[in-house]
């Protein structure tokens, strides 16, 4: 069994952060104007230590949706307060860490969709995905489900889709994580959080420490999407009944049902390269509509580049497999 003393007093790689923020929230959906009705964080230290947790309930100012899986009925939330009404004291929680959530990138653009319509940004600069830190460790779980990686370290469940239940099971899986890849040498899967602003008439002001940069025209600004380079060779064209491989290249073109820019991170998170246009080396064209006579489209007949649509491909990217070598 790894000692933990040992680890930090010995081997704790000092590029590491010097905190985390392991969150969860629940949902109305997963479509950009889905709502946020209740959120955790558990506050751990540099090691993975916890020092404190916090949960609040969020009144979506909409039907809750799926009360089936967060259990939070109409009447539960009216009394509950409104997220701007949180927002400061949920951005305390956040301020100055790397926010840690199972699969991060949801978590962040549904928190970083409420701080928007609140017209601030919340203080998060990294976040860290244990589904992709999983991979990095090559943990053998099953899938890469919270129950999977809580049943390998031991951590009991008790309220699934409960927000302060899934975030101290995850905080619990984290620590022996976050050990793990220290001990190993591992470099931790860290990606850039960006605020987003579409909802505002007018250029917000980030107020709660965080410094944007914006863009210019118009009412509203998107931050900068430019990503790091893809660490993986590209091995080639996806092939139907076969899983993605990390390095291939995934175009998309038309509308989706899920936020364009959330499918994008999903792809980078699990170590794919989002091309911005369609051209012989591309693996993968998703569209759902690709009868339509858009450029992507055109291209990827003239050059007989598999097409999916968004459901396939979502699925697809719950198992990626490894890049060779």
């Amino acid at each position: 069994m790894l000692d933990d003393r040992t680890t930090a007093e010995t081997t704790w790689p000092a590029a590491y952060p010097q905190g985390y923020a392991v969150v969860d929230v629940e949902t109305t959906g997963l479509a950009r104007d889905d709502r946020i009705v209740s959120a955790a964080v558990y506050r751990l230290d540099a090691q993975g230590n916890v020092e404190d947790h916090w949960y609040t309930l969020v009144n979506p100012q909409r039907d809750p949706g799926p009360v089936w899986i967060h259990g939070l009925t109409s009447d539960v939330l009216d009394g509950a307060p409104l997220f701007k009404d949180v927002a400061e004291e949920f951005a305390e929680r956040l301020a100055d860490r790397v926010l840690v959530a199972h699969n991060a990138m949801f978590d962040w653009q549904m928190i970083a969709r409420e701080y928007a319509r609140a017209a601030t940004a919340a203080p998060v600069r990294q976040r860290l995905c244990t589904i992709a830190l999983s991979k990095e460790l090559r943990l053998p779980l099953p899938n890469h489900k919270l129950e999977s990686l809580a049943a390998h370290f031991g951590v009991v469940q008790q309220r699934a889709h409960h927000a302060l239940d899934d975030a101290r099971v995850l905080a619990e899986a984290f620590r022996p994580s976050l050990h793990a890849a220290a001990r190993d040498g591992v470099r931790l899967p860290l990606l850039e959080c960006r605020p987003l602003t579409e909802w505002s008439d007018t250029p917000a002001v980030p107020r709660i420490g965080y410094q944007a940069s914006y863009r210019g025209g118009g009412g509203s600004w998107r931050p900068s999407r430019k990503r790091p380079p893809c660490p993986y060779p590209n091995p080639g064209r996806y092939e139907d009944g076969e899983p993605l491989r990390q390095g291939m290249r995934i175009a998309f073109s038309g509308d989706t049902s899920v936020d364009r820019e959330l499918l994008e991170d999903r792809a980078v998170e699990a170590g794919l390269h989002v091309a911005t246009s369609v051209s012989r080396l591309t693996s993968l064209l998703v569209t759902n509509d690709p009868d339509s006579a858009t450029s992507k489209t055109v291209k990827a007949k003239a050059f007989g580049t598999p097409v999916v649509d968004e459901a396939a491909f979502t699925q697809l990217l719950r198992d990626v497999a490894a890049a060779d070598g």
